[in-house]
């Protein structure tokens, strides 16, 4: 069956996410286009084609142990000069974000992997462009507000053609997880009400 490149992650709703991406376009970013407006919570990861269907089995369980939660985007930051990226910032629902990353990559799932910079919830508004470019989106979208209640996540593969397409919608939960054998009761909290 051959590798995929996947990646798992928030997508900021309607109208938003596709103001974003034509910003993110309009500072000259070339990838624009094929990456919708996320918060990543796995990012581009190569996977056997052949593992999917577990992949897919652990994200309902990882969905269904979350909440709905606030998120809201206001300001801007930079990963500069270690990385070349220009971000908005996830203000609230950030430690949501890092409880679902940390369950979408866990080390018993079909994912695990290590991460090559500390978690740091974001929403990329520029990547790899000329630093006047970058300058420009730091300062054009330091007062962008957005909020809404962040209901699920999804599964997101690159085509042949660099551009992500989302392959299945994953929505949170409602019932109590009780705590598994062996669990501290504070292990079982979820940050994610």
């Amino acid at each position: 069956m051959g590798t995929v490149t996947i990646g798992v992650s928030i997508a900021v709703p309607e109208p938003h996410g596709s103001q974003l991406q034509e910003l993110r376009a309009g500072f000259g970013d070339a990838a624009a286009h094929g990456i919708p407006t996320h918060v990543t919570l796995l990012p581009p990861t190569e996977v056997d084609a052949s593992e999917l269907p577990a992949i897919e089995a652990h994200l309902v369980e990882v969905a269904a142990a979350g909440r709905p939660f606030p998120m809201r985007l206001s300001g801007t930051g930079t990963f500069r000069p270690l990385s070349p990226v220009v971000y908005v910032q996830v203000v609230q629902g950030a430690e949501a974000c890092t409880w679902l990353q940390k369950q979408v990559r866990d080390a018993s799932g079909p994912v695990a992997r290590e991460l090559p910079f500390p978690y740091h919830p974001h929403v990329t508004v520029a990547h790899g462009i000329d630093e006047a470019a970058m300058d420009r989106a730091h300062e054009e979208l330091a007062d962008y507000r957005v909020e809404w209640v962040c209901t699920g996540f999804a599964l997101y593969e690159q085509g042949a053609d660099g551009v992500w397409r989302k392959l299945r919608e994953f929505a949170f939960g409602g019932a109590a997880v009780p705590p598994q054998a062996g669990a501290r009761a504070d292990d079982a909290t979820l940050p994610l009400s």
